[in-house]
């Protein structure tokens, strides 16, 4: 469960206080731009980082022979690409063979079949042996009852601790609940992460107890775990009373009856029942997550959230138990598009593309991704986008704003290829993109790869110009985002700003920044100020 820390991320917006043990970055000898090929040797040093890519990133390495557009090197990596789908394919390995397939047909590849009902047939392979995007009748439970069977407690035996001298049984207790009748169970990541966290060196065995059976232990195992989005899935061999069937909360409006079942505070098969309060609450990010009302205290994690039809809408992942009545829930959404990903094992890597911005707007309306800022050797970096496009479409489907590239983006994994198409100054361009995964901490990775003058715009919403030949510290603030970090502590454009300390915290997760300035709105009266940030945000993409 979050607690006092997930209060801190609500009301500050990331915002975080950093440790006393700080680092400093150093800034990069060189930004990266974008090579001219017409040069022999240029033109030759690309190639051979192609051929180095190519036995780990087969995918990224046909990428950048587009990008290169060498006819030899293209033909190569494309046919390379091939023989791997149709690898897979043969070994019946399709999660990797849609990969594959969905980058050959966004190249345009004429090498593969690409009718949509060859299409259509794959992609159900791919998703043939999933738990629970299929539901099984006779499981479903009929009552309120029926679903609390279906629920478990999740139990993470840690050993003993030691305080004071003293031992005490050191266990996590979380919830969960069946969704197939194989024995696979969903949690939250949060309430198994020591069972998958490669630092922690202590002992530990993962266990369920059954709601109608309390004193017997089931032994559990991870399969795969997201830790962006909290979820995991379990599995444990026992065939169980009754599966809860996923439903669809894009149907779920505020004000909606919610049930939640969990064990609270140990207290197993509880049930507890409430509305949705808000349904566009920004705690991770790469998605909103509902707020609920239904009462939730330590124990409920990884728990269902049913509607009026027993089906599951969403996970709960999180309470502020000081503050009764402010809860939250992963949409459903979100496990049905992860569960491809969980079940493939693992840690389940998410995509990104070197970006950051908002969606950007035409009076009231939506019209698209702005992109307001681009990390040098990224991928739109490499693909040419620069700040103020609006990306319009990806992998075909019409996106209106941030939400849904990011919902596109979720359905994919790394080393995969989409169609991007994109407005600059009223001209449509179309592109094609590579999907990296996504750093633990982009804006970490956009410090070490740009000028401090920059990188401060996705961090602090905040865009600098040298103002002095001599001290390299002393900038002009030429931008400011609305609604940022910046904005918020009441910088203008025009304000002089000298830097005097950069640091990151110990696991480079948060970022402070000491300067001096004359701020406009403050009457130009000379400040010294401490500023920090978190890394990651909802906005990065």
């Amino acid at each position: 469960m979050l607690k006092n820390n997930l209060f801190l991320k609500v009301i500050f917006l990331s915002f975080l206080f950093l440790a006393s043990s700080c680092s400093t970055i150093k800034q990069p000898a060189e930004v990266f731009t974008i090579p001219d090929f017409n040069e022999k040797d240029v033109k030759e040093n690309e190639i051979r980082r192609i051929s180095e890519l190519s036995e780990k990133y087969p995918v990224k390495a046909l990428w950048r022979s587009l990008i290169l557009n060498d006819e030899k090197t293209i033909s190569e990596y494309e046919e390379n690409l091939v023989q791997l789908y149709n690898k897979a394919y043969d070994n019946k390995n399709y999660f990797d063979a849609k990969k594959y397939y969905v980058s050959l047909v966004n190249i345009g590849s004429k090498k593969i079949n690409s009718s949509k009902a060859y299409e259509t047939e794959l992609f159900n392979k791919s998703l043939e042996s999933v738990p629970g995007l299929s539901s099984n009748k006779n499981s479903i439970p009929k009552t309120m009852q029926d679903c609390v069977n279906a629920t478990v407690t999740i139990w993470v035996d840690k050993g003993i601790a030691i305080h004071n001298g003293m031992g005490f049984a050191d266990r996590v207790l979380g919830s969960g609940f069946f969704i197939d009748r194989k024995g696979y169970i969903v949690t939250n990541h949060h309430v198994i992460s020591d069972m998958v966290d490669p630092k922690y060196e202590g002992y530990s065995r993962l266990y369920v107890k059954l709601a109608a059976d309390q004193d017997t232990r089931i032994p559990a195992k991870v399969i795969g775990f997201d830790k962006i989005h909290d979820l995991a899935l379990l599995k444990c061999e026992i065939d169980p009373p009754f599966v809860l069937e996923l439903g669809s909360s894009e149907n779920l409006n505020i004000g909606d009856k919610v049930n939640c079942i969990g064990t609270p505070l140990g207290l197993h098969g509880t049930v507890t029942s409430g509305i949705v309060s808000a349904v566009d609450r920004k705690l991770f990010t790469t998605g909103d997550v509902f707020q609920i009302d239904a009462a939730v205290n330590s124990g409920n994690s990884g728990g269902p959230c049913i509607d009026t039809q027993y089906k599951v809408q969403a996970i709960v992942f999180a309470g502020i138990m000081q503050y009764q009545g402010l809860n939250f829930a992963i949409p459903v959404e979100y496990l049905r598009q992860d569960l491809p990903f969980l079940y493939h094992g693992g840690n389940r890597k998410l995509v990104w593309v070197g970006g950051y911005g908002h969606t950007k707007k035409d009076g009231q309306k939506n019209i698209g991704l702005e992109i307001q800022y681009v990390m040098p050797g990224g991928v739109l970096s490499r693909a040419g986008l620069k700040e103020n496009d609006v990306i319009t479409f990806i992998n075909g489907f019409r996106v209106y704003n941030l939400e849904q590239v990011q919902d596109i983006f979720r359905n994919f994994g790394p080393e995969t290829i989409l169609s991007c198409s994109y407005t600059r100054d009223g001209e449509n361009i179309d592109t094609i993109i590579y999907l990296d995964e996504r750093p633990e901490q982009p804006g970490y990775e956009i410090f070490k790869s740009d000028i401090l003058s920059s990188s401060l715009i996705p961090v602090f919403g905040m865009g600098l110009a040298s103002s002095s030949t001599i001290f390299k510290r002393q900038y002009t603030i030429v931008k400011i985002i609305r609604g940022s970090i910046a904005d918020e502590n009441g910088f203008s454009e025009m304000d002089p700003v000298y830097i005097t300390d950069v640091d990151f915290n110990e696991d480079n997760s948060g970022i402070s920044i000491q300067m001096n300035t004359r701020k406009r709105k403050k009457g130009y009266l000379d400040i010294t100020m401490r500023i920090g940030s978190g890394l990651d945000s909802p906005y990065y993409f």
